[in-house]
């Protein structure tokens, strides 16, 4: 499978799969994962033609590891950013000292004002590395990284949990725990 289409069916999969499963009648349980055979039948009767090989190959090659299968890949599941009321049984860990998130140069002055606001999604998203959070930041505009002072924060009884693909989670930032480096 080619790269273009690989990206395009994880962008698909990302809809579907943290955002709107009704798009394809495809159900989640209460932890986000569906099952596996049913996912694949619901994108071929709605025109993706994917194999269960194909799937794995999107799933092994996405370079930020959105997706999980189960031990015995009978189920998938999106690893975070759903905005559906779904349980990933995060497990809570103290964080590094400094973690990094990107965003766009416009939402600047809000950030100062309120910080860093998990909006409909479940967390917000943060980062280990300035890179990751460049990244981050492009897709909403002119970038900028914000450095975040994760672990004062724990310190002050804030509660931080990590994903599968290593994405840092919390409720909320504030502004006293954000260096603005750009």
């Amino acid at each position: 499978m080619k790269e273009q289409q690989r990206i395009k069916i994880s962008k698909y999969l990302c809809l579907i799969l943290r955002h709107k499963p009704e798009m394809i009648d495809v159900e989640l349980d209460k932890h986000a994962w569906a099952i596996t055979e049913d996912l694949l039948q619901k994108l071929n009767f709605k025109g993706t033609k994917l194999s269960y090989e194909d799937l794995k190959e999107v799933v092994i090659n996405d370079n930020k590891q959105r997706f999980s299968f189960s031990e015995d890949f009978k189920k998938i599941r999106a690893n975070q950013g759903h905005s559906l009321d779904v349980n990933l049984d995060f497990l809570e860990k103290e964080p590094p000292e400094i973690l990094y998130h990107g965003t766009a140069l416009k939402n600047i002055q809000s950030i100062k004002l309120k910080g860093i606001t998990k909006r409909s999604r479940h967390h917000v998203h943060l980062s280990t590395d300035f890179e990751t959070a460049l990244i981050v930041g492009k897709r909403y505009g002119k970038p900028v990284v914000l450095k975040i002072l994760a672990k004062q924060m724990f310190e002050r009884g804030i509660i931080f949990k990590v994903s599968e693909n290593g994405v840092w989670l919390t409720d909320y930032v504030a502004p006293e725990f954000i260096e603005f480096l750009n």
